[in-house]
Order: C-alpha cells, then structure tokens, then sequence
C-alpha cells in the first residue's frame, strides 16, 4: 500500500514569521512530496511493498544496493515527524513526566537546549537533530543526511530539519536563528510527551 503525503497540521502561514509560507510550500509540496513519489515507486511491486514504511527503513538500513530506497523511506518518515513536532505559537518548556526526565537526565531544561542546539548547529552538511530515548535514558543526538535514529533501535522524540531547504529562504546562512526559533517558538511539546509516554508504557 502506498505511502500517502501527510497534509500538514496547519495553515502555510502558521509558523510565521519563523518559517515562512514559501518555505512551507516549497518543503512540503516539493520536497517532501518528492521523497514519498520516488518511495512508492521504488518498492512497488517487490516485496518490501507490503512493510511499513519502519520496517522498510529498518530493512534498508544497512543494505548499500537499496540505498536509494532506504534515503527515500527514511526522509519521507523524517520529514512527516518533523511536520508534527512544531505548532503556532510552540516553544516554551515541556510539563510533566517529560519535564522531569529532561531535568533528570541532562541536569535541567537550559542544557537539554544546549545540547540540542550544539547538534544541530554542528551537523556538518545537511541532517538532523534529534532527542531521542536510548534505553530509559533521553539523549540528544544527530544525523547525516537521511539516517534516522531507530535505525539504532534509539526511539525518536523529536527532530529538527537541518537540511538547507528547511530554513535558506528565511534565514539563509544564519542556521543558528533558525535554531533558536525552532526551539523558542515552534516545538510542539505536546507531541513530543505524547511519543515520550507511548515510549515508556
């Protein structure tokens, strides 16, 4: 069955003036749409057409024949988690059992942001930066390109789009400020708790 383009959870304009309407349009409805194309038509008809887009990342991961496949799979995943971990008006901190965690296993929120901003600040070319759970322990982390954290058996909390086409019509070379208003005023902390608890039932 083939994998569908999510529509995206609010308006082109919502997360203005941090991403802007182009950068929506241009992200989502070419990038992102491409990602999902040139999946579908890759494992249509072979056996991978039947797994879930997971299974297939998994699958692929370490398999250089189809890596093709697997840099397709994985940044449609990426990219559909991504849409989900920011909202108008996000940012701010987390509450709850995901708070406690954070302060537990980083020694507070402000080196959580720290250390998320340094891995997305220091992906060396285009990536991601993530927080992940390892275990039962919250770490930061981040990867090149289209790799993706559960390929490390590493479950995904949250991510942050590194790659140029994410931020260069807004912020051009300035990677940094985009980082600083994804966590300052797009996360979506809600999301986030929610993989957090299904994470840890």
């Amino acid at each position: 069955m083939a994998y569908q383009l999510p529509t995206l959870p609010y308006e082109y304009t919502a997360l203005e003036p941090c991403i802007s309407k182009s950068t929506l349009e241009f992200h989502h409805d070419k990038h992102h749409a491409a990602y999902v194309n040139n999946f579908n038509n890759a494992v249509q008809g072979t056996e991978l057409d039947s797994k879930s887009i997971e299974e297939v990342i998994k699958i692929t991961a370490t398999n250089p024949s189809q890596a093709g496949i697997f840099n397709n799979a994985a940044q449609a995943w990426n990219h559909s988690f991504y849409w989900q971990c920011m909202k108008p008006n996000g940012g701010g901190t987390p509450s709850g059992a995901l708070a406690d965690k954070i302060n537990a296993d980083f020694g507070g929120f402000d080196k959580f942001v720290e250390a998320f901003k340094t891995a997305g600040a220091t992906q060396f070319g285009s990536g991601w930066a993530w927080l992940v759970l390892d275990g039962d322990t919250l770490k930061v982390t981040k990867t090149g390109n289209a790799d993706n954290p559960f390929t490390a058996g590493q479950t995904p909390l949250l991510t942050m789009d590194v790659w140029e086409h994410a931020y260069y019509l807004d912020y051009q070379n300035k990677r940094p400020d985009y980082i600083g208003d994804f966590l300052g005023k797009l996360v979506n902390w809600d999301f986030v708790a929610e993989n957090f608890a299904q994470a840890t039932v």
